[in-house]
């Protein structure tokens, strides 16, 4: 009994620290508070990091202009289609990514792979977006690149242990300044020099190639692919949208598109602009010309005096990498709490994941992980791949064309098997067949080719290893045991409220399931933390005793049907 009582105390202490952010659980209708356009914003407020420059810039000055701009076009066309089915589930349903990935083939451990994959994105790009605010403040203020490093890490500390709350704020409050900083020195160069857009069409490239090569091509997509994880963290936003009624549902479509695979319309530009920008800075300076800070003020420097021109170069690095880094490390905090929570079945509290993934992207940027930026994100590219399309390619094909996997979502312990062969078989197959591509073990006519052969290998695998498993892996259980239906007749989350008798919060009707042991209501993060199995259910076949359930008043309805069907 002193067990129970431990494990009780710990799960409504992690109940409690949930409800800001919702780790690990559904967002419930009492909670998503703001309308369509004000997620929306908060969603595309993370996507003003400057990396996109750095990796167009790259592309550009190693392919030429024509092979850039194909391949970033290729890799946008990817990363759109398949964000969106992903984004439409996620903000349909409110819930994560993660949560998503558990039952769209994965199973409720299964899912720990991928999460690992979503959680290296987030401090890999803190540490690329920290390495750029550095620079910044080494430009503008003469601050040395070590300590620059140790700031930009710091500074998101206060702002995103707070959560959806504080972060939909800032990214309100902050998105005007950007937009103008970002958008009036590219509309001055435009229209001063238009010639330059020539030459810049005209760029060949450091490797002299000329001409458009499907090698340069499929090359600078496979480094822009490497970004497809973003929907991950734009889904970490959408999953607060509010329900879609008759009402809202242009602006609820409208703000799931644009802030969800739309992210790439906006990256796919900054990129572009990044391949303009150094082969300008190229031929003012010779140097330094994909490190952003420098190219922005090389323009700004055409059309202001010297001190302004560094201080709003630097101004606009600052801004730009707040807005992005409080959303990697956010985002970072959910997943590694999210997977330590399931493997050790305690719950840290996320503000511990907080200094974890900020530690390790400092330790990135002080070993100058910025210097081999385009290495490293090529490599990363098709595991991102090989998650996100194995996801999308379930969703779309297994869930809704050929009815293998079931439509509506399921995320919580005892409902999935733990390992589903369908995303494991078909993300590690993907993985490693294109990793062994990248490194030339198949030969170095199919190398260039590796992204695509993720992409390939994610969308087709699924319903084959589906099909030949006859979908027998996605659920343990059909039925939760409580009689109310999850979700109303139009697909929508049921709002009913439930009292958890674990942690005594109350929770809304798909975030909690019906305890085996006490004939009682649980909530899933309390399922989550259940170290001894005391609340998990048996498999679908073990008949249980008839019991209640109390709906968040305290009412306790027994009607003496079963608690759970067979």
């Amino acid at each position: 009994m002193p067990r129970q009582t431990s494990d009780a105390s710990t799960t409504t202490r992690a109940a409690d620290e949930t409800l800001e952010d919702y780790t690990l659980r559904f967002a419930p209708r009492g909670y998503r508070r703001w309308s369509p356009p004000v997620v929306a914003t908060t969603a595309l407020g993370g996507i003003a990091y400057l990396a996109d420059f750095s990796i167009g810039a790259g592309i550009g000055l190693t392919h030429g202009t024509s092979n850039a701009l194909l391949g970033i076009a290729v890799a946008a066309l990817i990363i759109f289609t398949t964000g969106l089915p992903i984004a439409y589930y996620c903000a349909r349903y409110n819930i994560d990514l993660d949560l998503v990935t558990r039952g769209s083939g994965f199973g409720y451990y299964g899912s720990v792979l991928t999460s690992v994959i979503f959680g290296s994105f987030t401090f890999i790009f803190f540490a690329t977006e920290g390495a750029i605010m550095a620079q910044g403040l080494r430009v503008g203020l003469g601050i040395p690149l070590w300590l620059g490093y140790l700031i930009t890490t710091l500074i998101v500390i206060p702002l995103v242990v707070y959560g959806m709350s504080a972060l939909s704020k800032l990214q309100v409050w902050t998105t005007p300044v950007w937009l103008l900083l970002m958008v009036a020195p590219m509309a001055y160069l435009v229209l001063s020099d238009p010639g330059s857009l020539g030459e810049w069409l005209a760029f060949a490239g450091r490797d002299g190639s000329g001409g458009v090569s499907v090698a340069a091509v499929l090359l600078g997509a496979g480094v822009a692919l490497s970004l497809m994880a973003q929907i991950g963290e734009q889904v970490d936003y959408l999953r607060f949208m509010p329900p879609k009624t008759r009402e809202n549902s242009r602006r609820w479509w409208i703000s799931v598109v644009a802030a969800g695979p739309g992210w790439v319309v906006f990256g796919a530009l900054k990129q572009a602009t990044g391949a303009f920008l150094a082969f300008f800075v190229l031929g003012l300076a010779g140097s330094a010309a994909t490190e952003p800070v420098e190219q922005f003020l090389g323009v700004y420097g055409l059309f202001l005096p010297g001190w302004l021109a560094v201080a709003l170069a630097v101004v606009l690095v600052v801004v730009s990498q707040i807005k992005i880094n409080v959303t990697n490390a956010y985002s970072g905090s959910l997943t590694w709490t999210n997977s330590a929570t399931r493997l050790t079945r305690r719950y840290p509290g996320r503000n511990v994941f907080v200094f974890g993934n900020l530690a390790v992207a400092l330790v990135l940027m002080e070993a100058n992980m910025f210097a081999f930026l385009n290495s490293v994100l090529s490599f990363y590219a098709n595991t991102a791949i090989a998650w996100v399309v194995t996801v999308a390619s379930d969703i779309v094909l297994n869930k809704y064309l050929l009815r293998l996997s079931p439509r509506v979502p399921e995320y919580r312990r005892g409902m999935l098997h733990p390992i589903n062969p369908v995303g494991v078989i078909s993300f590690s197959a993907a993985s490693v067949i294109s990793i062994a591509m990248y490194f030339g073990a198949l030969g170095s006519a199919l190398q260039p080719y590796s992204p695509i052969a993720a992409v390939l290998l994610a969308l087709v695998l699924p319903p084959m290893v589906a099909i030949a498993t006859r979908g027998r892996f996605y659920l343990r259980r059909t039925d939760d045991g409580i009689p109310e239906p999850r979700f109303d007749s139009t697909g929508t989350p049921v709002a009913t409220a439930y009292r958890c008798h674990v942690c005594g919060q109350d929770f809304e009707r798909p975030d909690v399931l019906a305890c085996p042991t006490h004939e009682d209501v649980v909530c899933s993060l309390c399922v989550t933390t259940d170290r001894s199995g005391t609340h998990l259910l048996p498999a679908q076949s073990t008949p249980l005793p008839r019991a209640g359930f109390r709906h968040g008043n305290g009412h306790d309805d027994r009607d003496g049907e079963p608690l759970l069907k067979n």
